[in-house]
C-alpha cells in the first residue's frame, strides 16, 4: 500500500522563473506541462491543491521602480504577468483532464473568475485545482505574500514553495558551494537569520497562522508528490 498523504489541502507557490525553463524569458510549454503533471499526481492522491504563480518570467514591478518609474503601475503590470502564467498552467492541467479554475484578485470576467474565499473553497471542495492569479490585488505585496494569504484563506495545511534549489541554505548554494543546508528550521529563525525563503511579510503571515512552509526544487520531476508522503528532499519551516 502507498503511504497516506501528510496533508489534505496544500498551496503550491511556483515562481514565474520556473515556467521559462532554459529560456531567458516567457513560458516554456514543456516545462509548464511537466509542472502540471506533478500537480496532477498530487491531486490523484486525493489532496486538494491551490496554486499561486509568480510573474518574474514576464515582468517584475520592482524593475520599473528601480529605473525611476511608478512602483504602483509596475506592480499592476506584474500582476497581469501572473494572470498570463496562471492561464498557461490552467491550460496544461486541462490537457491532462484536471478540472481547473483560475481566480484573479483583479477583476477580468472575460478571462477568469474573480477571487473570493467562498468561490475558492467551493472549487477546492469540488476537487478542482484552483490557481490564484493577480497576487494580492494590491501593489507593494509580492506573490510570496499572496501565497501565504491565500493559504490562510483556504485553510491550507502547508505551503509548498517550489524553488530553483532543493531547500533552504545559509547562502545561495550556486554562488557559495559551502553554504549550510537546513533540514528543519522555525519561522522565527528564518526571519532572524534573514534567509531568502519568502519575503518577511509572507513568513510572518505563515507563522501567525501556524502554516508550515516546505521548500523544495520545482525542477525535480515527482518531488511534489514525494513530499506529500514524507519523502524527497526539502527543508521544512515550522514551529516545533
Amino acid at each position: 500500500m502507498s503511504p497516506a498523504p501528510l496533508f489534505k489541502r496544500v498551496l503550491l507557490k511556483a515562481s514565474g522563473e520556473a515556467l521559462m525553463g532554459e529560456q531567458g524569458f516567457g513560458i516554456d510549454v514543456a516545462v509548464v506541462d511537466r509542472i502540471a503533471g506533478d500537480i496532477a499526481e498530487v491531486r490523484a492522491m486525493g489532496i486538494e491543491v491551490g496554486v499561486v504563480v509568480g510573474g518574474g518570467n514576464i515582468f517584475r514591478g520592482v524593475a520599473v521602480a528601480s529605473k525611476g518609474g511608478d512602483r504602483v503601475t509596475g506592480d499592476h503590470m506584474g500582476m497581469l504577468a501572473t494572470v498570463i502564467n496562471a492561464l498557461a498552467l490552467a491550460t496544461s492541467l486541462r490537457k491532462l483532464g484536471i478540472d481547473t479554475e483560475v481566480l484573479s484578485a483583479i477583476s477580468m470576467p472575460e478571462i477568469c473568475q474573480s477571487f473570493s474565499q467562498r468561490a475558492a473553497l467551493h472549487h477546492l471542495e469540488k476537487g478542482r485545482v484552483v490557481i490564484f492569479a493577480g497576487g494580492t490585488g494590491n501593489p507593494f505585496f509580492t506573490t510570496d505574500s499572496a501565497a501565504a494569504l491565500r493559504a490562510a484563506e483556504m485553510g491550507a495545511e502547508a505551503i509548498l514553495k517550489g524553488t530553483q534549489v532543493d531547500g533552504i541554505y545559509s547562502a545561495d548554494p550556486k554562488k557559495f558551494p559551502d553554504a549550510t543546508r537546513f533540514e528543519n528550521i522555525t519561522h522565527d529563525e528564518v526571519l532572524n537569520k534573514g534567509l531568502a525563503v519568502m519575503d518577511v511579510a509572507a513568513v510572518a503571515l505563515a507563522r501567525e497562522n501556524s502554516i508550515p512552509i516546505v521548500v523544495f526544487s520545482i525542477h525535480e520531476k515527482g518531488a511534489f508528490a514525494k513530499i506529500m508522503v514524507g519523502e524527497g528532499r526539502a527543508t521544512i519551516v515550522r514551529d516545533h
